[in-house]
């Protein structure tokens, strides 16, 4: 029993499928006992490739991602091919090869029919002369027959589907046209002496129309190999991505020796050696050696990244002309490429809301375009020329033929598909096709700071004594006791001092307190290193610093007063640089006409130091939690609100805003959180985001008028609205092409969005 999704009692989720039951009490059955009901999955791994005659896995309907099924097949709502929900590398497409074999056996008996409905209008009729009227219709039902039946099978098998499933569709109007064509063609040919006289011609013989009726299936059938050849390449995205991943790894054992492994056998902590000109098979760390890798496919920039010990790799990204040993940190699903595949593949599949727009117009269309069928036969049949019935008949199926609307269904999916797609290649990661309409309308963009602004990495900037002490020994005993710290800003230091190649020694006795400082004991100094508080607990007096300690918080550094001995020793200053990137972004985001505001933890200082420098609106001292909050304080004024952030303590942050921007080089957190993910974590890509998503929303809006304003004029024409000024009217043949190409032309519009310059 077949159950329509959108009218379903109840669903269960088996097997990572949707199940849809007619009643609550079928459902309680299969949930009860699953494996009763359900049939067995086939088995991932047959021993011989023979065993698998076509590509298993689930489905899934590019207009309506709600429906799924283990398997190719067609929609039951709309009669589309599905497509496979994981995109592979390879393209293997078993409904593309059915319809192209149907197609070529279609043209070839098709185009005998043709000819002859040629011949009768050239002044001889050369064909007409061979054999009698009789005879030709026996010849053309013999033609005509698989065609229609076989070859246009499918149309009348979704056709019956979307009338069984309450959901009309352009299956409905084909095999309504083609079939009463033909049917009506039968009778006459079978049986003439059943129609009155009037619809007789010489010799008793009454008009057939097998031409249209098989040239009709031919012609969609070649739109759908088109449209199904166009909508694979909407997927190259996707494709491209998965064949970046090699297809072996070098791994090394415990003594030294190498050996090729598939990479699925590749296991966290394994080490892997990749050599010049290889791909980077797995996520993970550079343990020894020296190289630059291409990251590309990441970043979007072509200029190499230098990898030293202790540097990042990505799977995927190809390695220069150095060699290196890796230690592998995520492999297979846990990569980073395959999350963006992930990604990528869910959006694609995502609705965004104009959606909404086509799926209201689309539910009354095919009911309306039937009914302007049978008052399009009605007219012609009491009022217009003779034969009364062929002219009602022809243009009836026109009518039928000329207003699928299946240009209309793909307008905005197909856009979606490619536009997310031409993102990640970008290295802008769409998951939601929402988040790609809604960005096209933000107003206001809120950025984090910390990662996002900067660097996200703090460095040693200002180390000042007092008069009588030297830099380098006031530095080595602050790196000294800071190296017993987990502070972020203690490990700053600790670098900076290693850089300045200072010896550090132990300490005896450290303490940490929280948000005041450390102490401890170093070469024998009572060293202390944290805020005023904590000279006064010490009965240090900080008076000495405030003044300079003031000057350098001015500058956008976080400053530690430094005590040795109990007495006021010196100033140790740390800043998180501004990256390169971000002025000149910051001056491309306003002037595209966005409003920004940085908002912070930072002290107001500090905070006002990086605001100053950039230009921009700032809140500080905001508190994790309170993020969120200023966001839905915009909102609530009528700003559409975007929010970039790159930590943990960004993603409610992210969540609440219109569109959430994750940088990419962040947490995992904030990228589950945001809408969008710029992988490089550059401001700029924001930039390309918003062009993306303009170029997008534009182009859905191009692929609706053409669909909307097509229908408008076809359906008029198809009627014979010109008829009696003109006497034009539209052969159902003609209308049949021009309906296929309507819906190519919109998918080749899509395909535009391909070659958009980001």
């Amino acid at each position: 029993m077949n159950v329509n999704p959108s009218k379903a009692a109840a669903s269960v989720e088996h097997q990572g499928v949707t199940v849809y039951f007619c009643s609550q009490g079928c459902a309680a059955k299969f949930r009860a006992s699953p494996e009763k009901y359900a049939p067995a999955k086939p088995d991932a791994t047959p021993s011989h490739p023979a065993a698998r005659t076509e590509p298993q896995g689930e489905y899934t309907c590019p207009m309506h991602p709600e429906i799924k099924q283990m398997g190719p097949g067609s929609c039951p709502k709309c009669g589309m091919a599905l497509e496979p929900r994981e995109v592979t590398v390879e393209e293997a497409n078993p409904e593309l090869a059915d319809m192209t074999r149907r197609l070529w056996i279609s043209v070839a008996l098709a185009v005998p029919m043709l000819a002859l409905m040629v011949s009768a209008f050239l002044p001889s009729m050369p064909m007409q002369h061979l054999f009698s009227a009789k005879v030709w219709a026996w010849i053309e039902f013999a033609l005509a027959t698989p065609v229609v039946l076989w070859c246009g099978l499918p149309f009348f098998v979704r056709g019956w589907q979307s009338i069984i499933h309450r959901s009309l569709n352009m299956f409905t109007l084909i095999a309504l046209g083609t079939g009463t064509a033909y049917f009506y063609s039968v009778v006459a040919t079978v049986v003439p002496q059943i129609f009155p006289a009037l619809h007789r011609g010489a010799g008793g013989q009454v008009d057939v129309y097998f031409e249209p009726a098989a040239v009709i299936v031919a012609l969609v059938l070649l739109g759908q190999v088109l449209e199904l050849r166009a909508r694979s390449q909407t997927s190259g995205a996707i494709r491209a991505l998965l064949g970046l991943a090699p297809k072996t790894a070098k791994r090394l054992d415990d003594k030294g020796g190498e050996a090729d492994v598939p990479l699925d056998q590749v296991q966290v902590g394994d080490r892997l050696r990749v050599r010049p000109g290889e791909k980077v098979p797995v996520d993970g760390t550079v343990l020894e050696g020296h190289s630059s890798v291409d990251e590309s496919m990441i970043s979007g920039e072509p200029i190499p990244v230098e990898k030293d010990k202790d540097a990042k790799v990505t799977a995927g990204t190809v390695n220069g002309t150095g060699e290196f040993v890796m230690r592998a940190e995520r492999v297979g699903a846990d990569t980073l490429l395959s999350q963006i595949v992930k990604m990528v593949s869910e959006a694609q599949r995502s609705r965004a809301p104009i959606q909404r727009l086509a799926d209201r117009v689309s539910a009354y269309f095919v009911p309306a375009v039937v009914v302007s069928a049978i008052v399009t036969f009605a007219v012609w049949y009491f009022a217009g020329p003779q034969p009364l019935f062929a002219h009602a008949l022809v243009n009836a199926v026109a009518v039928l033929i000329v207003a699928c609307p299946c240009a209309l269904g793909l307008a905005t999916p197909m856009a979606i598909m490619v536009g997310t797609g031409r993102g990640a290649r970008a290295g802008i990661l769409i998951r939601n096709a929402e988040a790609l309409e809604v960005f096209g309308k933000v107003d206001t963009l809120i950025i984090d700071k910390t990662g996002t602004l900067t660097e996200g990495k703090p460095t040693l900037s200002s180390v000042i004594p007092q008069p009588g002490i030297d830099e380098s020994g006031l530095l080595q005993l602050v790196a000294s006791l800071e190296r017993s710290s987990e502070h972020p800003l203690a490990a700053a230091i600790v670098k900076g001092a290693e850089a300045k190649k200072l010896a550090l020694t132990n300490v005896v006795g450290f303490n940490s307190t929280t948000g005041k400082g450390v102490k401890g004991t170093v070469s024998g100094k009572q060293v202390a290193v944290g805020n005023a508080e904590l000279f006064r607990d010490l009965s240090v007096d900080p008076a000495p610093l405030l003044d300079r300690a003031e000057a350098l918080r001015k500058e956008g550094q976080t400053v530690m007063l430094v005590a040795i001995d109990g007495k006021a020793a010196g100033i140790v200053g740390v800043a998180d640089p501004i990256k390169d990137s971000t002025p000149d972004a910051i001056r491309e985001l306003k002037a595209a006409g966005l409003k920004i505001i940085m908002v912070t933890g930072d002290n107001a200082t500090t905070a006002k130091a990086v605001a100053d420098k950039l230009g921009i609106e700032f809140e500080a001292d905001v508190l994790p939690q309170k993020k969120a909050e200023v966001i839905k304080a915009r909102q609530q004024n009528g700003s559409v609100v975007a929010m970039a952030g790159d930590g943990v303590n960004d993603a409610p942050a992210l969540a609440q805003a219109d569109v959430g921007i994750a940088m990419g080089t962040g947490t995992d957190v904030a990228m589950e959180a945001g809408g969008i993910t710029l992988l490089k974590g550059d401001l700029r890509g924001i930039l390309r985001a918003r062009h993306l998503s303009k170029s997008t929303m534009r182009n859905i809006r191009e692929n609706l008028f053409f669909a909307f304003v097509y229908n408008a004029v076809g359906i008029p024409l198809a009627a014979g609205v010109l008829f009696p000024a003109f006497g034009l009217l539209l052969n159902p043949m003609i209308a049949a092409a021009a309906m296929s190409f309507s819906s190519v032309s919109v998918i080749g519009n899509a395909l535009r969005l391909r070659t958009t310059k980001l």
